[in-house]
Formats: C-alpha cells, structure tokens, sequence
C-alpha cells in the first residue's frame, strides 16, 4: 500500500473523529477535511492511477454529502436566473368589457 492511500486512511479516522464530535464542529470540520482532501485525491490519482482515484472521491463524497449538498444549492441558487415578475395588462385595476 502506498503513502497516499495510507494518507487517505488517515483522512477517514480523522473524519469518523469529526463526526463524534458535537455538532458545532462538523462544518468546521469538514472545510478541514475539504482543504485536506482536494490534494490527497490528486496524490491518490497520480500515484494509483484514475480508476483508484475515483473510487477514493465516491468515498469521500459519500463521507462529506451534506456539504456536497449545500454547496450545490448554494451554488444552483447563485446562477439560477429568476423571471422578473409578470407586468399587470391593466395598471388602473380596471377592466375593458
């Protein structure tokens, strides 16, 4: 077993640690584990090649889906363009009969 995949195993002790810990610390945690991640999954895919190193980013969704999750609302809800509202065909409230 290489370094890296060894590092990653370390990064799933360090997360089930976080995950024991009370909840005030889980977000700070996992931008923890984020920063921690990125940069080991390259490591992982560099040194094991592609196929390993997607598996090892399944799993690490797998362990951080609730920030996946916020992070993708947050971002759907930034580009998401809402249609102005509909213009009243009849401003004074009166209707033409």
């Amino acid at each position: 077993m290489g370094t890296s995949l060894l590092l990653a195993c370390l990064w799933v002790v360090l997360a089930t640690a976080i995950a024991l810990m009370p909840q005030r610390f889980h977000w700070p945690g996992a931008v923890v584990l984020i920063a921690l991640g990125v940069p080991l999954i390259g490591l992982i895919t560099r040194d094991h090649g592609p196929v390993i190193g997607l598996i090892v980013l399944a799993g690490a969704a797998s362990v951080l889906r609730w920030p996946l999750i916020r992070g993708g609302q947050w971002l759907l809800g930034r580009t998401r363009r809402r249609a102005p509202p509909a213009a009243d065909p009849d401003p004074q409230g009166e209707t033409n009969r």
